[in-house]
C-alpha cells in the first residue's frame, strides 16, 4: 500500500530549502551532552529545530546560539531529536514502544493527543506564565484538551488554503477579476482539468468538508473530525470529481506542486504557502487566497512525556515551554522555516534586538499567519491527524486512489 505523507513531503521541503542556505542545514537530533548536569529530550519535527552553536548544528540566524539560548535561563541543555513527523509511526512509538520515556518532551502535529494521554502528562498552565501571552484562539484550541486537562501547548502554527494563477483565472468566464476566495473553484467545472488537490487525506477531505459544509451542500459538524456517514459523503464527492476529470492530479510533494504552478498546468490548487513564494522565484504570478469559508488551521503541539517525570525533570520541562513562548524562539523559527509562535511576544524580542530589512521581515511573516486568524472571513477549521474514524480515512482514501 502507498504511503505517501503530506507531513513527511513538508519536512522534506523544508530540507530542500536548507540545501539551498535558506534554512538551517543539520535537522538531525543533537545527540551529544553538554557539560550541564541536567538534559532535555526533545522529539520533534525537524523543522522546529533552530540549531545549537555550541554542538554545531544548525545555523541559528538571529545572532544567538539557538538551543544554546536557553541555557542561559536554566541548568540545562536541550537535545533535538527529529521525529519524521509522521503521526502514525509517532503514536505506535509512544504507545506500544519506549519513546515516551526515552524522551522527555514531543512536538508533533496536533490531534494525536487523545490517542497519547497514558503516555502523557498534562501541562500545568500556572507555571508557564507566558501562556498568558498566547492568542485566544489558540489555546481554545479544542484538541490540546482531553477531560479539561492541557496536553498539547499549541507552540507552532499556520493555515492553507489555495494557490492560484490570476492572470490565468480571469480568463475563465466568471473570474473576471482574477481573484479566487472560495474552496468552489477547485471542484468548478468552468476549470474542469485545471485544479489540483494533494494526494494525502489529512489536507484534501478537510478542504473539501469545509466546502460542502458552508455551501450547504453536506450536514457536517467538525470538518477535521467527520463521521462515518459524513466521511462518505465527502468522500463521494471527491470521487464523483476525479471521475468527471476535474483534477489535473492529485499531487506529492514539494517538487510536483511547484512544477504544476510554475508550468502553468493547473490554475488552482489546494496546498502549502511556501508554493506561492517558489513560483514568484520563478517569476509567475502565484497568490495564495483568502477563503471566504476559513483556513485549514494546523499546529505543532509541545508534549510532555511521562519521561519527564520518571527524570524529576518537569519543573524544568515547564521553564522550557516557558522560554519557549517568550520570544526568541519564535523569533529563531520564523526567520528558518516562516512558521510562528502564536503570540506577541515575539514581535517584542524583535522590536528591542533587531533592526532594519531583518526586523521587517520576521515581523510581516508574523503579520502574514496572524492576519489568516484575525481577519478571516469564515470559520476556523482545525487539521487533525488522528480523526475519529482514521482507519476509515485512509480505506476511502484508498479507494480514491485506485479509480
Amino acid at each position: 500500500m502507498d504511503t505517501y505523507n503530506s507531513n513527511k513531503s513538508r519536512r522534506e521541503f523544508i530540507k530542500s530549502m536548507a540545501l539551498a542556505g535558506s534554512v538551517s542545514s543539520a535537522l538531525v537530533g543533537c545527540t551529544k551532552k553538554g557539560p550541564r548536569g541536567k538534559e532535555l529530550k526533545l522529539y520533534g519535527l525537524g523543522t522546529l529545530n533552530i540549531g545549537s552553536v555550541a554542538r554545531g548544528v544548525g545555523k541559528p540566524q538571529m545572532g544567538r546560539g539557538g538551543w544554546d539560548d536557553f541555557s542561559k535561563v536554566a541548568d540545562a541543555e536541550i537535545a533535538f531529536y527529529d521525529n519524521k513527523n509522521d503521526p502514525g509511526p509517532v503514536i505506535t512509538q509512544m504507545v506500544a514502544g519506549t519513546a515516551a520515556r526515552d524522551y522527555h518532551l514531543g512536538a508533533l502535529q496536533g490531534g494525536a493527543e487523545k490517542d497519547l494521554v497514558k503516555r502523557l502528562i498534562p501541562w500545568d498552565t500556572s507555571k508557564i506564565p507566558n501562556w498568558k501571552t498566547m492568542w485566544e484562539w489558540a489555546k481554545d484550541i479544542s484538541y490540546t484538551r482531553v477531560d479539561g486537562k492541557q496536553y498539547g501547548l499549541p507552540v507552532v502554527i499556520n493555515a492553507d488554503s489555495i494557490i492560484y494563477l490570476p492572470d490565468e483565472i480571469k480568463q475563465i468566464s466568471g473570474y473576471e477579476s482574477g481573484i479566487i476566495d472560495s474552496y468552489a473553484a477547485v471542484f468548478d467545472r468552468r476549470l474542469r482539468g485545471k485544479t489540483a488537490m494533494e494526494d494525502a487525506w489529512i489536507n484534501s477531505v478537510i478542504f473539501a468538508a469545509i466546502f460542502l459544509r458552508s455551501s450547504g451542500q453536506v450536514s457536517i459538524n467538525k470538518p477535521g473530525d467527520l463521521t462515518e456517514t459524513e466521511l462518505k459523503q465527502v468522500m463521494e464527492f471527491l470521487m464523483e470529481h476525479k471521475k468527471a476529470g476535474q483534477f489535473r492530479t492529485f499531487w506529492r510533494g514539494w517538487e510536483q506542486g511547484v512544477s504544476l504552478v510554475a508550468s502553468k498546468e493547473v490554475i488552482a490548487m489546494t496546498g502549502w504557502e511556501p508554493i506561492v513564494y517558489a513560483a514568484r522565484k520563478q517569476g509567475i504570478d502565484a497568490r495564495y487566497a483568502v477563503p471566504k469559508e476559513g483556513y485549514e488551521g494546523w499546529s505543532n503541539d509541545l508534549l510532555l512525556h511521562e519521561g519527564a517525570n520518571n527524570d524529576a525533570l518537569i519543573e524544568l520541562a515547564h521553564q522550557f515551554a516557558d522560554w519557549e513562548l517568550g520570544g526568541y524562539y519564535g523569533a529563531e523559527l520564523a526567520a528558518q522555516s516562516g512558521y510562528i509562535v502564536p503570540n506577541d511576544t515575539t514581535e517584542k524580542w524583535a522590536a528591542a534586538n533587531l533592526e532594519g530589512k531583518a526586523r521587517d521581515d520576521l515581523t510581516s511573516k508574523i503579520a502574514n499567519v496572524r492576519d489568516k486568524f484575525k481577519l478571516k472571513k469564515g470559520e476556523q477549521y482545525w487539521q487533525n491527524v488522528r480523526p475519529e474514524n482514521y482507519r476509515l480515512y485512509e480505506e476511502w482514501w484508498t479507494k480514491l486512489r485506485n479509480l
